[in-house]
């Protein structure tokens, strides 16, 4: 018929892969579909209508249905395009080969550029000249990258070296699509082949100037693999960057993070460093948020690179994830109800008792013989 499933959801079911978001494409002109989708009583909003797509709802999950279309101009962020009926031509405009895949309502694929090919040998192909694919939208330069971590046993040359050519159209791309796409290279089972390319032409000094070394996610790939961690991009992220707090900013701010996205970043990057050597590592868990310290454990895991020594760092890891952080118990109404006068000073005392509490164990045991003061060791034998 004059609608086909298109993209992502056919390459997927190819390669036995989760099949999340379903896109159809139709021979239809965009007024055309909304009105075959009212006729249908499916509910039509037109999210994208100008560049021919509609999205359809039907019993709750959205369906983004788009005319066929070629390219009339593009500038590397924006096309102008005009509407076609034909699928071929539809296909010369889309990115890889394995994404311009047709599927009809009887599963039967239509295949105008090799796209199937590619899925079972396992390479990302750009569809036709790889510069002109790139210069009509240079986010393609990172998608390649992304799709060929997840999808392909080898980095197709052709396509690698036209990322290296064109890599300053990155500038253009707009910072959250630049970390999007990061972060779902970041996700990939193993994204280091594919960051050495993005390394090896440049890219990657684009996008993350910062990063100093891929020794370390090698390494946190292998840890990943050996102690069955949950795969965390940010862990990642991380593996790959020098831990400073003025480093961590700068990403956030330029890749435009979310609140929580910044504030795990900084936490990790100004965190105290973790004590290598010492028997005992609550004190310095206890002086961080839990996530922090988790993150600045494996990051010096990572960094360490001496796989010999892994024993040792899974059993602090495992110590640092398993931890719960104590709560300190006594509270200023304590101070004044053992007879402390209101005041700045309460405050002072609670961290000083606070501080000894840590050394001592997290135990209030003994704690009091270490004071002077009548009232603070009336308070802490209370809490006894």
């Amino acid at each position: 018929g004059c609608a086909r499933f298109v993209g992502g959801c056919v390459r997927n079911e190819l390669l036995d892969a989760p099949v999340s978001d379903l896109d159809i494409a139709t021979q239809l002109r965009p007024e055309e579909t909304v009105e075959a989708l009212k006729a249908a009583g499916i509910k039509a909003i037109p999210t994208g209508f100008e560049h021919g797509t509609i999205t359809a709802v039907c019993e709750g999950v959205p369906y983004e249905i788009t005319s066929l279309r070629r390219d009339v101009e593009t500038d590397g962020r924006r096309a102008v395009v005009a509407f076609t009926d034909d699928w071929a031509e539809d296909a010369q405009r889309r990115d890889f080969r394995m994404n311009a895949l047709y599927a009809d309502e009887e599963g039967w694929v239509y295949d105008p550029t090799g796209g199937v090919a590619d899925i079972y040998a396992r390479r990302v192909v750009f569809i036709g000249d790889a510069d002109t694919r790139l210069r009509e939208d240079h986010l393609r330069n990172l998608r390649f990258f992304r799709f060929s971590s997840w999808y392909a046993d080898d980095i197709d040359p052709d396509g690698l070296a036209a990322c290296g050519r064109l890599k300053d159209g990155l500038n253009q791309i707009a910072a959250e699509r630049i970390w999007k796409e990061l972060g779902k290279l970041l996700e990939a089972p193993n994204p280091v082949a594919a960051l050495e390319a993005m390394f090896e032409v440049g890219v990657l000094q684009i996008i993350l100037p910062e990063a100093d070394s891929l020794e370390g996610i090698r390494t946190l790939i292998e840890i990943e693999a050996d102690g069955g961690m949950i795969f965390d991009k940010f862990k990642r992220l991380q593996s790959i960057l020098p831990r400073r707090p003025e480093i961590a900013s700068a990403i956030a701010d330029r890749l435009r993070f979310s609140n929580l996205e910044a504030e795990r970043l900084a936490l990790w990057a100004k965190a105290e460093p973790y004590p290598a050597g010492a028997d005992d590592i609550r004190e310095w868990l206890y002086s961080m948020p839990e996530q922090a310290g988790r993150d600045v454990v494996v990051w010096t895991w990572a960094k360490d690179c001496s796989y010999q020594s892994n024993w040792r760092w899974q059993n602090v890891y495992d110590f640092a994830k398993n931890w719960s952080r104590p709560v300190f118990p006594l509270k200023g109404a304590d101070l004044l109800k053992a007879g402390m006068t209101p005041g700045p000073s309460i405050g002072e005392h609670l961290e000083d008792i606070e501080a000894r509490w840590v050394k001592n164990g997290f135990r209030f045991e003994g704690l009091a013989d270490g004071f002077t003061d009548p009232q603070i060791r009336s308070a802490l034998q209370s809490l006894r």
